[in-house]
């Protein structure tokens, strides 16, 4: 079955970060990224850039972000195949988002195939 990681956490305080922890933070990004492959789980997955670019579109106008007044807003995502929610459950924990944002685990509806 196919997954869907939604990586949430605080985009400002990316920005404001020393270039030493990001560095640390983008390594753990490609180990994780790198496990994932290993095992054969995943799909695909990417950054997303700030909010702040980013645009809504309705029937009746076009939105500029951010979106949300929250601290947290989603910065990226992963798509996994893994047997049943448990595992997605296990490889979304071992995710570096889930050690300071959280990582939301939405199951992909299959449509007719």
């Amino acid at each position: 079955m196919k997954y869907l990681f939604l990586l949430h956490d605080d985009e400002d305080a990316w920005e404001s970060m020393e270039d030493a922890k990001r560095q640390e933070i983008f390594g753990a990004y490609m180990a994780y990224t790198e496990a994932l492959k290993k095992a054969g789980a995943h799909l695909g997955g990417e950054p997303l850039e700030h909010s702040r670019s980013g645009k809504r579109v309705r029937a009746d106008a076009v939105e500029d972000g951010p979106f949300v007044d929250g601290k947290e807003q989603l910065g990226g995502f992963y798509m996994i195949e893994a047997d049943n929610l448990d595992e997605a459950l296990d490889w979304a924990a071992k995710c570096p988002c889930a050690s300071y944002g959280h990582v939301e685990v939405r199951p992909i509806w299959s449509v007719g195939g």
